[in-house]
């Protein structure tokens, strides 16, 4: 029996019971429940930035969906039994009622967005929403995913899952974000967030990736005040303490 495929998840002494708690926002509350009674899975990766992407993602649309844990540490993602789940081995991956399951966190997100359209995370009109897609790929492809290799291939709680770990391979990337922190810097400069004037899907990105510097053992440089502005502001919605 796989131990994963469980019904409703519970964490006795936590803050959240188990589930999202947004706080105060824009729209309220959605329990997502399905046909029969059933809830939907989120099987969660705890700090780990994809699975933080979609829990405050799942915040800010004010939307509960049960969590059922995953240890990354303890290499629970790579069991047979998780991979019955997602043949990938990733977190997060969302369990739908038909037994069949939606992995990638922005694939996750959009699967929301298009249930829940309000308020919107994506976008508003053709090029908002390419706008959104552009910078969301710009803070993935050059900064979240080179501060990862980064911390995979430096930190010793990663000797096992990155093997082999390859410090040049993480020396490599660190001019690289730094580079990207000095774009980012200049486009937040007449703006609030980052593909313009609303908080998106973009804004997620960059705020994970941005705490992940930290584990990574970088900063961001002094010099890029916007950045550091933006971050602050972001860091403060209720949203980013998930």
């Amino acid at each position: 029996m796989n131990p994963f495929r469980v019904g409703r998840w519970a964490q006795s002494g936590g803050k959240t019971n188990g589930q999202l708690d947004p706080g105060p926002g824009p729209v309220d509350r959605v329990v997502v429940q399905l046909d029969d009674g059933a809830d939907m899975i989120l099987y969660d990766g705890g700090r780990a930035p994809n699975p933080r992407r979609v829990r405050i993602y799942l915040a800010e649309k004010g939307i509960t969906v049960p969590l059922e844990p995953v240890d990354l540490g303890a290499l629970q993602h790579k069991s047979a039994d998780f991979a019955a789940i997602n043949p990938v081995q990733r977190v997060p991956a969302l369990l739908l009622d038909d037994g069949s399951v939606i992995a990638e966190s922005i694939a996750i997100c959009r699967y929301f967005e298009a249930l829940h359209p309000e308020p919107p995370l994506f976008g508003v009109g053709a090029r908002a929403i390419a706008e959104v897609e552009m910078w969301n790929r710009r803070l993935e492809l050059n900064l979240l995913f080179p501060i990862a290799h980064v911390f995979r291939n430096t930190h010793p709680a990663m000797r096992e899952l990155e093997v082999p770990q390859v410090p040049a391979w993480a020396e490599a990337n660190k001019p690289r974000i730094m580079a990207f922190l000095d774009i980012l810097d200049r486009a937040l400069k007449d703006r609030p967030f980052a593909a313009g004037d609303r908080y998106t899907v973009a804004d997620i990105t960059g705020l994970v990736a941005v705490d992940f510097l930290k584990p990574a053992k970088l900063m961001v440089p002094e010099t890029c005040a916007n950045v550091r502005r933006w971050h602050a502001a972001v860091s403060a919605r209720p949203s980013a303490s998930g």
